[in-house]
């Protein structure tokens, strides 16, 4: 009864406290208390994790790969091992799950986690359909009092994103009217590999493929190097969703910092012929945005494996980027990359007088670490840069893009309701079926 009264009259005077799924009590000014972390997918991009969360409770690691799992257990001692990510969920101590699984799952494990209390980091993209994205982003945002999430879209915490951000908002290109992100990256299949051998013994094939409709086992899917495994899957229609998910969740980030956009109010797409089994290679994506208090309304593309947008000047080679953002405004361009930033006036009109750029003390603070800017959150004020929200947003257009290009028309989409208002094939689009005995909500 102390320790209950104790929590209220923290909760009543605003002392930032968090009772974490574990148990433990932390707080904003209790840095040194330690998250326990389940790390689903212990391959690949999780390698990445490995400085962050060092000095955290690794409690359970999860893989489909028996190999993978024993290489994560050397480096995390102690920690319960599971090949099932839906058992791994059920353990009573962990405060917060790491996801670095194919795409295909995401969206499943961070619901299941969120369901459960657990703080989320996910690696992008964070859903594979539109439905899957709108499902996590409603579970996030009914959670956001008590859960902290992070999208991983690591880029973001590069500086040049708030340098973009800044320049844009102060009207340093005057009045924004225009959005263009592209990516180069080029991977052509013809179509799903062909049954070939047999799994390994250490490999769940099964767990593997998931909620996915299955497809027979093939030892390419498996064979790229860590971080770049997705390329052999993720360009298929049921495993991933092409560049739209992969280079595209980093790119259209770097645009999505700078613009304050919600859901687009329309979608079109035009690209490659239409691959019933892979995504296109080349591909453009065309979205309507409402204005907000401090911009008109703007038109935001994506163009992707070869379409990109016409130059700003003759002089400007764009291809010379391969993933970019190039803002239009009334009085010229910002053409920007992940790390650096151009700025083009329009004319001898464009003098940049009319920029009042701000001072170095209202410059916005660098997001420092990525991972450990979730951690501290999960700590302390539930805050990081790439929310469910912010992400799930981001996301669902990318994802609504590849629907108006498999329709072929223009899309008018209500983003409330989540639906397409002229296109019911659209709308059976927007989701997906999936394995008897695979749900997102669980």
């Amino acid at each position: 009864m102390q320790r209950r009264q104790f929590l209220k009259s923290a909760i009543a005077t605003g002392t930032g406290l968090i009772i974490l799924p574990s148990g433990s009590l932390l707080g904003a000014s209790s840095p040194g208390n330690k998250l326990n972390i389940a790390l689903i997918g212990v391959w690949g991009r999780a390698h990445a994790y490995t400085n962050s969360i060092k000095n955290e409770n690794i409690v359970a690691l999860c893989d489909v790969d028996a190999n993978h799992l024993a290489e994560a257990a050397q480096r995390f001692p102690g920690a319960k091992l599971y090949k099932d990510w839906r058992k791994c969920l059920e353990q009573k101590d962990i405060d917060a799950v790491m996801i670095a699984t194919p795409d295909f799952s995401h969206a499943f494990i961070a619901n299941w986690a969120m369901n459960r209390g657990y703080h989320v980091y996910c690696e992008k993209p964070l859903a594979n359909t539109v439905e899957e994205a709108r499902v996590v982003r409603a579970k996030y945002l009914q959670n956001k009092h008590k859960l902290a999430c992070q999208t991983g879209t690591q880029r973001h915490a590069n500086p040049n994103f708030n340098r973009v951000r800044e320049l844009i908002k102060d009207g340093a290109i005057g009045e924004l009217s225009t959005v263009q992100a592209w990516g180069n990256r080029q991977i052509p299949k013809p179509g799903y590999l062909p049954a070939q051998g047999t799994p390994p013994s250490t490999l769940d094939y099964d767990l593997w493929i998931g909620p996915v409709p299955y497809h027979p086992y093939n030892p390419e899917y498996f064979t790229g190097g860590p971080g770049a495994n997705c390329l052999k899957w993720n360009m298929y229609w049921d495993f991933g969703s092409g560049q739209v998910g992969d280079m595209g969740s980093h790119t259209i980030d770097l645009a999505w910092n700078a613009i304050d956009a919600g859901l687009p109010t329309s979608a079109e797409g035009e690209g490659d012929p239409f691959n019933p089994e892979v995504t296109p290679v080349k591909l453009k994506t065309t979205f309507d945005h409402p204005a907000n208090d401090w911009r008109p309304a703007i038109k935001v593309y994506w163009y992707q494996g070869g379409a990109m947008p016409p130059s700003p000047k003759g002089y400007v080679d764009l291809n010379k980027i391969g993933h970019g953002v190039m803002f239009k405004g009334s009085q010229g361009w910002l053409v920007s990359d992940f790390s650096n930033r151009l700025i083009l006036p329009r004319g001898e009109s464009s003098d940049m007088s009319y920029y009042d750029r701000r001072g170095k003390d209202e410059m916005l603070p660098d997001v420092g670490d990525f991972i450990q800017e979730w951690i501290t959150a999960c700590k302390g004020d539930l805050k990081t840069s790439c929310d469910f929200k912010y992400g799930g947003d981001a996301i669902e257009q990318m994802l609504l893009g590849l629907v108006a290009y498999r329709v072929g028309k223009k899309l008018d989409y209500n983003g409330t309701t989540g639906r397409v208002t002229n296109s019911a094939e659209a709308n059976a689009l927007l989701g997906k079926e999936y394995r008897p005995g695979w749900t997102l909500e669980g």
